[in-house]
């Protein structure tokens, strides 16, 4: 079994929320810049450099469940999923996708929002969150806030599957080169960041293909829509191999910076709640 040391589920509750509200609101910025990239309008019709903490409501209101949510599952699996230690990346692998999956239970009716608002997808009918929040349950009911589930589970796993494998083998090896473990979480920060960093690089595609999906406004009732795959061969047929990378650079440095803050922050924080 993977090793029982290690935060308690509230413990893991409290820092989780933390490290999400921290990450999110300080590169908000980079990321509208890396969502008005990726959409179909092109960046400087869905905004440009202007207004750029449009859509921050809905981070406000989401960035803290959705990590709390996140961390809970992972570190609860991480300590009493039945696999052996010597497979302790599938340990990594299976517990960070399952906290995926539960935290974009609330994490993309947010995303759905923060998208169409850092793009103006509404124009003037929707300048805050709470306003494009209307609009979603107006024209698309609950079913609205869920448009692109699919597609951020599909590029969230793969994003998670490399991530977190490669964060906690990187601690490995560095407690080991320090001869100390845990580490501080500066230390951590920094195995974050590097994970992050490839994990976003790899999967670029994956957060396009999501963002054109969320930007749709079609009625799936009234039309059938493109699956997933056709979506993804449409844009590399039709834009070429580029798009399927727009805003490779601002999502990778936004998330290898975010992973330091958020894995730093959340090293921090357990620590600091378990008395270490």
């Amino acid at each position: 079994m993977a090793g029982k040391e290690g935060p308690t589920f509230y413990q893991s509750l409290a820092a989780g929320g933390m490290a999400g509200t921290a990450v999110d609101l300080l590169f908000f910025p980079i990321d509208t810049v890396k969502t008005r990239l990726q959409s179909a309008q092109g960046f400087v019709r869905a905004g440009g450099f202007r207004g750029i903490y449009k859509g921050v409501g809905s981070v406000v209101v989401g960035s803290a469940p959705g990590a709390a949510i996140f961390f809970c599952t992972y570190d609860t699996l991480k300590q009493t999923l039945p696999i052996p230690p010597h497979l302790a990346p599938v340990t990594h692998m299976v517990s960070a996708s399952m906290g995926e999956i539960a935290a974009c239970l609330v994490r993309v009716p947010t995303e759905v929002i923060k998208t169409r608002t850092q793009t103006s997808t509404y124009g003037h009918r929707a300048s805050s969150s709470f306003a494009a929040a209307k609009v979603v349950l107006t024209e698309e009911g609950l079913r609205g806030f869920y448009r692109g589930f699919g597609s951020t589970i599909m590029r969230e796993i793969p994003f998670t599957s490399l991530q977190f494998p490669l964060y906690e083998l990187l601690k490995l090896q560095l407690s080991s080169t320090l001869g100390r473990k845990p580490l501080h979480a500066h230390e951590a920060a920094v195995c974050g960041s590097i994970a992050g960093g490839v994990a976003a690089a790899v999967t670029t595609p994956l957060d396009v293909l999501k963002t054109r999906v969320m930007l749709d406004l079609r009625d799936p009732a009234k039309q059938k829509l493109p699956s997933l795959a056709t979506r993804f061969q449409q844009i590399y047929l039709t834009e070429g191999v580029g798009a399927l990378f727009a805003g490779v650079v601002p999502r990778t440095l936004w998330i290898s910076a975010g992973g330091a803050v958020f894995l730093g922050v959340y090293e921090w924080a357990v620590h600091s709640l378990m008395g270490r």
